[in-house]
């Protein structure tokens, strides 16, 4: 121990000084956001005394565009799985330009700006049926925006991996493409779909500014609700909303990295 101290000199404690730092400048704004969700009068302060009051009212007002919120989330996370795997797995099978091509046009949505991509949509679409009024227009846009990261995080694992020639093997030991497919490539590039997975759940959650336009009063999901909570209500409304996000989707990440952390080769 003494040895391993004596090594560590000015240049660590700098870096973790540092780190630290940044550390409490990304989570002390939220647990104070978190905790005057927590206080009866937030202007007072924490002598005023804790409640449970505005997180109860939250739910109240709040509980069918959270539910909403989640609900799409999850909507986007099957809709991605479904098209960005096989998406992912057809660039990696067939490298060359117009992979290169295809895979810089699937990232256009990320570079455009939230709203000009929501605008498009409802130029677009926004005149068949009931769609515009519907969640499915918002399960659209997210699918749209976030389908890039999960064919992303899939291809970076693919491309490491040589499952042409795990293919080939499997080809010549009578396997068809589809067992192949689920038996080859889908467990060896689960640490790109968990990663990938956890990306599509954290944007989709929290995703304002195409949800921001597409959305009507019936369909507003949790930022739009969060914002309009801060806008219009007292500070401790929206602290509580900003409390209950928390609580509803930081356990689904932990469990999400963790399971990718078990899909890695060297877990």
């Amino acid at each position: 121990m003494t040895t391993l101290s004596n090594r560590r000199g000015w240049g660590f404690w700098l870096q973790l000084g540092f780190t630290l730092l940044v550390c409490a400048l990304m989570t002390v704004p939220v647990v104070m956001s978190m905790l005057a969700g927590l206080t009866a009068n937030y202007f007072v302060g924490l002598k005023s005394g804790l409640t449970l009051r505005w997180v109860e009212e939250v739910w109240r007002v709040y509980a069918g565009t959270i539910l909403l919120s989640l609900q799409v989330a999850v909507a986007c996370l099957a809709c991605t799985l479904a098209l960005g795997v096989p998406t992912a797995y057809a660039l990696a099978r067939r490298p060359g330009r117009f992979a290169r091509l295809a895979e810089e046009l699937l990232m256009m949505p990320v570079a455009i700006p939230g709203l000009a991509t929501a605008l498009a949509l409802i130029v677009t679409y926004g005149g068949i049926g009931d769609l515009r009024s519907s969640w499915l227009f918002i399960l659209i846009g997210h699918v749209l925006f976030t389908l890039p990261f999960m064919v992303r995080a899939v291809l970076a694992v693919m491309a490491s991996t040589d499952l042409k020639t795990l293919e080939e093997g499997a080809a010549s030991l009578g396997a068809g493409f589809l067992r192949r497919f689920l038996t080859i490539v889908l467990p060896n590039c689960r640490s790109g779909i968990l990663a990938g997975s956890l990306m599509v759940l954290t944007l989709s959650v929290g995703e304002f500014n195409l949800t921001w336009l597409l959305h009507t009063p019936l369909t507003k999901t949790l930022p739009v609700g969060l914002a309009d909570a801060y806008a219009s209500l007292r500070i401790e409304i929206g602290s509580a909303y900003t409390l209950l996000f928390f609580l509803m989707i930081v356990p689904g990440l932990i469990l999400l990295q963790a399971l990718a952390r078990r899909g890695r080769p060297d877990a």
